[in-house]
């Protein structure tokens, strides 16, 4: 998989154009300095929680920072012309990473929900919970999903949903040995 677009690049990016510091963006999104500073080098390739929390700090959509070319009317994403995905890690280490994104609206201006398609590969070692402000929905379209939410496990199979609060601490992973793919929709205010 190709890393084209750099996440953290963009959020450098716009949190200078925005003249918001190191230190501002630390405080307004509970994340370290270090953290960020690893996040905007594009060394560390975060799970969604820390990019929601930065996207509400700066006053922005998630999607400013996974986005192309804006349309004002409807998007439409055809299979075959489907962006590069971004790899997701908890540990940090895209090597690692256990959860593609490929964007399903990018060029959507002006959008409440991040729609993807994601590839979840298996993963033995699990990372730790995290929350965010906001609801997902997940639609398992192939393999089986395991969601830690709160205390309880759920395990979904292909037709399967589960939607949440993802204030609640949850955990999407794959506990199997084959590649599940989903469907997602995230709802994140900012």
């Amino acid at each position: 998989m190709k890393t084209e677009k750099r996440v953290g690049s963009k959020i450098k990016s716009l949190r200078e154009s925005r003249g918001v510091s190191l230190e501002e963006l630390s405080e307004k999104s509970g994340i370290s300095i270090a953290q960020i500073e690893l996040i905007e080098s594009d060394t560390n390739f975060p799970s969604l929680a820390p990019l929601i929390k930065i996207a509400r700090a700066l006053g922005t959509r998630l999607g400013t920072f996974l986005d192309g070319v804006a349309e004002i009317g409807p998007s439409i994403c055809r299979k075959e012309d489907r962006s590069e995905g971004i790899r997701f890690s908890q540990s940090g280490n895209i090597e690692n990473g256990h959860l593609d994104f490929f964007p399903l609206a990018e060029q959507k201006t002006g959008r409440n929900m991040e729609p993807f398609f994601i590839e979840v590969y298996p993963d033995k070692e699990l990372s730790k919970l995290s929350s965010h402000e906001g609801e997902e929905f997940l639609y398992v379209l192939q393999g089986t999903l395991s969601v830690k939410y709160g205390k309880e496990e759920y395990t979904l199979n292909a037709g399967d949903s589960i939607y949440y609060d993802s204030i609640v601490e949850h955990l999407v992973y794959n506990s199997s040995n084959e590649v599940c793919k989903i469907l997602a929709i995230v709802y994140a205010p900012f």
